[in-house]
């Protein structure tokens, strides 16, 4: 059959999903990409020099700075899961906020890590706030 005969909601459904791209494994590219040399390819850290992410209580507690964090990197000692990890972390100021927002849902829902997932509107909202 002919496009033209299909109904209008049969065409819809058919032409629609290519009106969206398909970002639902970015986070696990973006991470591979900026995190795994550091973090490990399962968040698991090393050691005493780079903190992990698998199971970070840091998450948790700082999770409306995490968006600044990606974005501007840090030097200042952090505590994660009782250890206090001093080691520069550097920032992307090239990931856009879709992006920063599909790297944070991978890694709050990797690893034993259970986070809500996040917005781009929310992850916007906090990178507004950077200093």
């Amino acid at each position: 059959m002919p496009l033209r005969r299909l109904p209008g909601f049969l065409l819809l459904l058919v032409l629609l999903p290519g009106c969206f791209s398909n970002n639902r494994h970015q986070g696990e590219k973006l991470y591979a990409q900026h995190c795994a040399n550091c973090h490990g390819d399962k968040g698991q850290g090393i050691g005493r020099l780079i903190p992990p992410l698998a199971g970070s209580d840091y998450l948790v507690d700082h999770r409306a700075e995490l968006a600044c964090l990606l974005r501007n990197g840090q030097n200042e000692v952090i505590v994660v899961n009782g250890i206090g990890y001093h080691n520069i972390m550097p920032g992307n100021k090239g990931l856009s906020p879709a992006q920063l927002t599909n790297l944070l849902n991978y890694i709050e829902s990797h690893w034993g890590n259970e986070a809500a997932p996040r917005t781009i509107s929310e992850v916007q909202a906090q990178m507004d706030k950077c200093h």
